[in-house]
């Protein structure tokens, strides 16, 4: 059973002021979520924040962006992007 993968208001927002390269990198993140869930070890920098919080490095450099995402609770497999940016405003 397929993962169903949503973005915070505030991260739509945030979405078009990122650069191009970013938010592919971001629709690649998301499209790897729904196939194979929240644990992406595969990614740069994965790591676990707390019991359903995650986040990992989408753009390595100066300046370093980073995803934080949330695994929901409920019957539907749902996991919601939280944050796009950079790591130094990084909600951790």
């Amino acid at each position: 059973m397929a993962w169903q993968v949503e973005i915070t208001y505030k991260v739509s927002k945030r979405i078009g002021k990122l650069p191009s390269a970013v938010r592919k990198a971001l629709a690649l993140l998301m499209a790897d979520m729904e196939d194979s869930g929240p644990v992406r070890g595969d990614w740069p920098n994965y790591g676990k924040l707390g019991p359903r919080r995650h986040h990992c490095h989408i753009k390595k450099g100066q300046p370093t962006y980073i995803a934080v995402w949330e695994e929901m609770a409920g019957e539907i497999r749902l996991i919601e992007v939280t944050y796009v940016g950079s790591h130094e405003k990084a909600p951790y």
